[in-house]
């Protein structure tokens, strides 16, 4: 299954106002996370494709490799989904916005 992909770069031009799920674990997700982004672990997806809606969803984790596997179950239930290649790291090194700690 051929599931697309998009760069942090082109992810953080689209702006606020798209689904960007996380599917990092709890202690990666209090380190450091895009503002706007709700978070799902890997773990829980199969329990949370409702919050897949977006047309499409993004999916994010720490480099890519955890949310291409989420995109690969979501894709296979009929999700519109899109991986956001580099991850978290990524986004960090790119010097965007982020939240840290559990003051959300």
């Amino acid at each position: 299954m051929l599931i697309e992909e998009i760069s942090v770069q082109d992810l953080h031009a689209l702006g606020t106002d798209v689904t960007l799920i996380d599917v990092r674990e709890a202690d990666e997700w209090e380190f450091a996370r895009v503002g706007h982004a709700r978070h799902i672990p890997l773990s829980t997806v199969p329990d949370h494709l409702d919050a897949f809606s977006g047309e499409p969803t993004y999916v994010m984790c720490k480099v890519g490799g955890r949310s291409l596997r989420a995109c690969e179950y979501a894709a296979a239930h009929g999700k519109q989904v899109v991986n956001v290649t580099g991850g978290i790291l990524a986004w960090l090194a790119a010097d965007y916005d982020v939240d840290r700690g559990s003051d959300v």
